[in-house]
């Protein structure tokens, strides 16, 4: 007799001997174990959908706590510009253009076990997409993204399913935290991918002023995380505490200072800086939810204050 045909049997037995079970054993007994081994036969769910506990998520402004945790934002870069502070210094400038971000997907943990929100991105076509991803996006109910990221957040900062989220979720002032795919660089000797000085370029060497010299304490041997030439970039990397400079609101563009990870055109993922908190009193929380009467078109660039001491210049 095969496995299936026991383990068959052996539940239409315990079928058959649940009914014949004294009261006090049906008042002592779990009500769910008859029900799931009678369910596990068809397609119905083992527990009721109404048994479970919904959570209703508002579009509402709130208190950000100092544990709070906002979402990022998804956001494709320009490319760089500089500029001339006050004190004439000249300023490097990435900006970086926010397109058309929502929220894809809620996450609770009532259903996947953890919080967070996925984001999407820019606009795609339904023929440039595979099935799988056209299924998420129409289940979901929101249109098709180019993009999709997900960023973990406390259960305070959930947002309703298709909130429209935009670049004045940042405050200018503030530090961000930006994560990119560097560019790639292919095969790159010791010296470019390391940072190594190479051998002496006066006597004694022949064709060789770029090599990593010794590689290993004796023949045969090297230990392993050498520094070798190998391939360079194409990597992930997070770059942290970079300085919100300015913000458009009528373009979606935000200016940060110094460089971040990636090509022109790439995508890049914003955050919240981690070590370089911001003040939990100056960010919108969860996000920045803008009147009904205001017009974006018409909306003035927003500068960070430079105060009386260059921020530019000074040491991190």
């Amino acid at each position: 007799m095969s496995a299936a045909s026991r383990g068959l049997i052996s539940r239409l037995r315990l079928l058959s001997l649940t009914p014949k079970a004294t009261a006090a054993t049906t008042t002592t007994a779990s009500p769910i174990r008859f029900t799931t081994h009678f369910r596990s036969f068809g397609t119905e769910p083992l527990i009721d959908e109404s048994e479970e506990r919904s959570r209703v998520i508002e579009a509402k402004p709130g208190v950000m706590t100092p544990n709070s945790r906002r979402t990022g934002l998804i956001a494709v870069k320009c490319g760089m510009s500089a500029l001339w502070d006050k004190w004439g210094a000249r300023v490097p400038i990435t900006v970086l253009w926010v397109d058309d971000n929502i929220v894809s997907q809620v996450k609770t943990p009532e259903k996947e076990g953890i919080t967070s929100l996925q984001i999407g991105c820019g606009q795609k076509k339904e023929k440039h997409l595979s099935r799988p991803e056209v299924g998420h996006f129409r289940a979901q109910g929101v249109p098709m993204k180019r993009k999709l990221r997900e960023f973990p957040v406390t259960e305070d900062g959930l947002l309703p399913l298709g909130t429209s989220l935009g670049v004045r979720h940042f405050v200018p002032g503030q530090y961000v935290d930006v994560t990119g795919i560097t560019r790639g660089k292919g095969f790159q000797g010791g010296m470019k991918r390391h940072g190594f000085k190479g051998l002496p370029a006066s006597h004694g060497q022949s064709l060789s002023h770029r090599s990593i010299g010794s590689s290993g304490p004796r023949v045969g041997k090297v230990f392993k995380g050498r520094k070798m030439p190998g391939r360079m970039g194409g990597k992930q990397c997070t770059v942290k505490n970079v300085w919100v400079y300015k913000i458009e609101p009528a373009r979606n563009l935000i200016w940060v200072r110094g460089q971040v990870p990636g090509a022109e055109g790439n995508f890049v993922f914003i955050k919240d800086a981690v070590y370089k908190k911001p003040d939990v009193s100056a960010l919108p929380f969860p996000t920045y939810f803008a009147p009904e009467d205001e017009d974006v078109t018409n909306l003035e660039p927003l500068v960070a204050d430079l105060g009386d001491t260059d921020p530019f210049m000074a040491a991190d």
